[in-house]
């Protein structure tokens, strides 16, 4: 069987914000297991059922892809559920101060990948012609 050579080979997996998403996602369950033992079920729980719910709806979008409206609409919620993942991480930066340092990186990287899902929504409306 001959092996197609293009940019969708892999999919979702070839976007630049699912990658980037997925790589997140663990670096901030790995990071909410140093939470206080009362807060792992807690914010640490929503903490890293936003960050999943970044590049899952980020998947479910791309699975909808021949309706754009959908795809554009599951890209709405990735943004949104990033949003959710920076104030959860505002929150823990607060309420625990010896974790500011790798908070702050992580405030900064889900900044970073925010705007490439606006960037992606853009690219989306321009592409489709979704009002």
């Amino acid at each position: 069987m001959e092996q197609k050579n293009n940019k969708t080979q892999n999919g979702y997996r070839d976007l630049e914000i699912y990658k980037t998403s997925f790589d997140l996602f663990i670096k901030t369950h790995k990071f909410s297991m140093k939470f206080p033992r009362h807060e792992m079920f807690e914010l640490g729980s929503q903490l890293r059922r936003s960050a999943d719910s970044v590049n899952s709806n980020i998947v479910e979008g791309y699975g909808r892809k021949v309706y754009p409206k959908e795809w554009y609409k599951f890209m709405v919620y990735s943004l949104a559920s990033c949003d959710e993942t920076s104030l959860h991480l505002l929150k823990i930066n607060h309420l625990y101060p010896y974790l500011s340092s790798e908070t702050s990186q992580l405030l900064i990287e889900y900044d970073q990948l925010g705007k490439k899902i606006s960037s992606f929504l853009d690219y989306l409306k321009r592409r489709y012609g979704i009002v």
